[in-house]
C-alpha cells in the first residue's frame, strides 16, 4: 500500500498547483505532528484553503484540515514570522526529484519553503541565497548538514525520464553495474513502480544487466509513452485491491489494468482523499482503541496497587538474601572489616587503603567493588550480588540491618494486601460513587477579540493589531472618524485604536492606551526600560505614500501634528473578570485590569519564553481558584499566551 508520493506524483501535482497557487496569500501556519505542517492560504477567485506538507510523504491542498493545536511549536511560529502575509510567486520540482520549492515574497524579502518528500525527508525554510533559516528537523548526514545557517545542498542532477534522449540513455546504461529496472529507478528518479512499468511496456526483462542492453530504443519509446500524460492530460485515480485503497496515481499503469479504480477531477483531490481522509480515519480508529484500553478508576487503582505489592515483595526478597549472604560469607567479611579497621587505626588514609586493595591479590580484597569513605561503607560482591558493609558494625549487626529493612517492607506488604482486598470488594459491589462533573460554558468571542484588546478604567474599548494584517484590518475596517489612533516610531508597533463612540476620552484612558501601545511594540522585545508613542486623529492616518515612496503592509503614513507620550514603562497584566456569574480572561495595562478583575497577575520584561510564562500563569490561576477545569475552559495556555507581548517575560511577584 502506497505510503508516500513518487517523483511522478510530484511532477503531476506541481503541474496542477502552479497556476492555482500563483499570487496566493499566506495565512497562519500550524504544526500537527513532528513531520506535518499546514499552511492556510487565500487563492484569488477560490477563497481560503490549506496546503498540507508532511516531510517524507506528501504535499497537496486539503479539504480535511486538522484542528489547530492550542500552543504552536517554535517551527510554525518562525514560519509565521517570515511568511504570513507573503505571496506565493512560484512552485516547482527540483530535477524530477521528490523535492518541492515554494517561492514566497513578502515586501522586499524572498524566501523558499522547501519540502523533501523522500525517506527521512524534511521541511526547510531558506533565504534567497539558499541559506537555511530553520529546518523542521536539524540533521547531519555523511555528505551534508541540514542545520540553521548552512547553505542547503541539493542532490546532483540526474537524467530526466521526461526529457531523456537516446544518447543519455546509452551513456547511463553503459556506466551502470545494476540491472535495467534498478538503473531506471535510481539513475532517473523514476522509482521502482514506474521503472517496472517502463520495462513491461518495452518488452524487456527487467533483470537484464543494464550494461548489456544494446538497443535502448524500446526503453526510450516506453518512457515517452508512460510519461506523455504529464503534459497532455492526467487521469487521477485511486486503485483498490480486495476492496481496500492500494495506490493513488496521476496516470494509468498497465500493472493495475485489472484493479478496481475510482477517478477524480484533479490529482490533488485524489491525493487528499487517499492521504488526508485515511489519516483522519487511522487517528480516529487509534483513539477508539486507546479509549477501550484505558482502564476504569477501580481497575486503574487495582493495577497500581498490585504493581506496588509486587515491587515490595521483590525488594523484601533481595534484602533477606543479602542478610543471608553476609552470614554465608562470614569469615571473608569479617577478615575484610578487621583488616580495614586495623589500617585505619594505624593512620592509613582511605586513598591508601583503596590503592592497597586494588593492587592486592588476596581473595577478600578482590571482593571489594567500591568504598564510600564519608559513610564508612564498603560494597562487596558476594555470589554476584552487591552487599554493603558498615565498618563500624559487627558481621551480625550488618546482617541485621538488612533483616530490619525487610521487616519494614513486610509491614508495607500487609497494608498493600489489605488495600487490594478493599478495592476488589468495591469493584464487586460497584460502590464507587460517580461524581457529577460540573460543566463550563465556553466563552463566545466578541468581534474585537480577534485582536489585542482591553477595556480602559473608564470603560472605553481599546483594540490593537497582533501583526501587519491586523494593523491593516483595524485601520481599514474599524477606525472611525471619532476614534483616536496610537502608534510608535519603532518597527513592529501595533496599530492601536480607542473606540470613543463620540464620547470625550479622559486622560487615564489615553495613558492606558499609551502603555498598551508601548508594551506590545518592539520596546518589550528589545528589553528597553521605556518607550515613546503618540496619538493622532483618524484623518491623519493614510496608506497613500508620497511620490517615489512605498508604504509596507501594516504600516501607515501619519500627516500633521503628533501628540506624544514620553518614557512610558512597558507592563501588562492578566486577570479573571466575573460578570453575572460568568468568568472571563482579560488582559491589558495593569490599572485597567485591576479595575475589572478580582485576581490580577502582572507581567514584566524578563528572560523567559512567552509559552513558558503562559504555563506559569496558568498554574498560578489554577492554584488561586482551586478549579483546574474552570481555568482550562476560560484561560487555556494558548489564550494566555495571546495576551502576552513578543519577547522575554517574567511574572512580578
Amino acid at each position: 500500500m502506497k505510503q508516500e508520493m513518487s517523483s511522478v506524483d510530484v511532477a503531476a501535482i506541481i503541474g496542477e498547483l502552479r497556476p492555482r497557487l500563483n499570487d496566493a496569500k499566506i495565512g497562519k501556519i500550524y504544526q500537527h505532528s513532528p513531520d506535518e505542517i499546514r499552511i492556510g492560504i487565500h487563492i484569488f477567485g477560490e477563497g481560503r484553503t490549506n496546503i498540507v506538507i508532511e516531510a517524507g510523504r506528501r504535499l497537496h491542498l486539503t479539504k480535511y484540515p486538522q484542528t489547530a493545536p492550542r500552543v504552536a511549536p517554535s517551527f510554525p511560529m518562525l514560519l509565521r514570522k517570515h511568511l504570513t502575509g507573503g505571496r506565493i510567486t512560484g512552485i516547482m520540482q527540483y530535477d524530477f526529484d521528490r523535492i518541492i520549492e515554494l517561492h514566497i515574497r513578502r515586501g522586499d524579502d524572498e524566501t523558499i519553503l522547501l519540502a523533501e518528500l523522500f525517506a527521512r525527508g524534511n521541511v526547510v525554510l531558506l533565504d534567497s541565497d539558499k541559506r537555511i533559516i530553520l529546518p523542521l528537523k536539524s540533521i547531519s548526514y555523511k555528505d551534508r548538514r541540514v542545520r540553521r545557517g548552512e547553505i542547503y545542498e541539493l542532490p546532483h542532477m540526474q537524467v530526466s525520464p521526461v526529457t531523456a534522449t537516446k544518447d543519455e540513455l546509452e551513456e547511463m546504461f553503459k556506466n551502470s553495474d545494476a540491472d535495467v529496472v534498478r538503473t531506471l529507478a535510481t539513475r532517473m528518479n523514476a522509482g521502482g513502480q514506474y521503472a517496472e512499468e517502463i520495462c513491461l511496456r518495452a518488452g524487456i526483462d527487467k533483470k537484464t544487466p543494464a550494461s548489456l542492453l544494446i538497443d535502448v530504443t524500446p526503453v526510450l519509446r516506453s518512457l515517452h509513452e508512460v510519461f506523455k500524460p504529464l503534459s497532455t492530460g492526467l487521469k487521477p485515480h485511486i486503485v483498490f485491491k480486495n476492496g481496500k485503497e492500494e495506490d493513488v496515481l496521476p496516470i494509468e499503469l498497465t500493472q493495475y489494468s485489472k484493479n478496481e479504480k475510482r477517478y477524480f477531477d484533479t490529482f490533488n483531490d485524489a491525493l487528499d482523499e487517499y492521504f488526508s481522509r485515511k489519516s483522519d480515519d487511522e487517528k480516529q480508529e487509534k483513539a477508539v482503541v486507546e479509549k477501550e484500553k484505558k482502564p476504569g478508576l477501580l481497575e486503574y487503582r487495582l493495577q497500581k496497587q498490585e504493581a506496588t505489592l509486587q515491587k515490595f515483595r521483590e525488594d523484601e526478597k533481595k534484602l533477606i538474601s543479602r542478610g543471608e549472604l553476609i552470614y554465608a560469607h562470614y569469615q571473608t567479611c569479617e577478615e575484610l572489616l578487621n583488616t580495614i579497621r586495623a589500617a585505619r587505626d594505624k593512620g592509613y588514609s582511605w586513598d591508601e587503603i583503596i590503592s592497597t586493595l586494588e593492587e592486592s591479590d588476596i581473595a577478600e580484597a578482590k571482593a571489594v567493588s567500591s568504598i564510600a569513605p564519608a559513610k564508612g561503607i564498603i560494597t562487596v560482591t558476594l555470589d554476584g550480588q552487591d552487599v554493603e558493609l558498615d565498618i563500624r558494625l559487627t558481621i551480625p549487626q550488618n546482617s541485621q540491618v538488612y533483616y530490619n529493612r525487610a521487616k519494614k517492607l513486610a509491614s508495607k506488604i500487609s497494608g498493600a494486601e489489605v488495600a487490594i482486598l478493599k478495592t476488589k470488594e468495591l469493584s464487586k459491589k460497584e460502590q464507587i460513587p460517580v461524581a457529577r462533573k460540573k460543566t463550563y460554558k465556553a466563552h463566545k468571542p466578541k468581534w474585537y477579540e480577534q485582536f489585542r484588546w482591553f477595556y480602559s478604567s473608564d470603560s472605553f474599548l481599546v483594540i490593537g493589531g497582533k501583526d501587519a494584517q491586523d494593523n491593516e484590518d483595524i485601520v481599514k475596517k474599524y477606525l472611525e472618524k471619532r476614534d483616536i489612533f496610537f502608534h510608535t516610531q519603532m518597527s513592529g508597533s501595533p496599530a492601536v485604536v480607542i473606540k470613543t463612540e463620540g464620547k470625550e476620552v479622559p486622560q487615564t484612558t489615553l495613558e492606558e492606551a499609551a502603555q498598551f501601545t508601548v508594551s506590545y511594540s518592539g520596546v518589550w522585545k528589545s528589553g528597553q526600560a521605556s518607550g515613546d508613542c503618540y496619538w493622532v486623529s483618524p484623518d491623519q492616518v493614510s496608506k497613500t505614500a508620497e511620490s517615489g515612496e512605498y508604504v509596507a503592509h501594516g504600516a501607515f503614513i501619519i500627516r500633521g501634528k503628533r501628540n506624544f507620550f514620553k518614557d512610558i514603562k512597558p507592563s501588562v497584566a492578566l486577570g479573571i473578570e466575573s460578570v453575572n456569574d460568568t468568568e472571563k480572561l482579560i488582559g491589558g495595562p495593569v490599572s485597567a485590569v485591576r479595575k475589572r478583575a478580582g485576581f490580577v497577575i502582572e507581567v514584566v520584561q524578563g528572560e523567559f519564553d512567552r509559552n513558558d510564562i503562559a504555563k506559569k500563569i496558568y498554574r498560578m490561576m489554577s492554584e488561586k481558584y482551586g478549579d483546574r477545569k474552570l481555568i482550562q475552559v476560560i484561560a487555556p495556555v494558548d489564550r494566555i499566551a495571546g495576551f502576552l507581548p513578543a519577547g522575554g517575560s517574567g511574572v512580578k511577584e
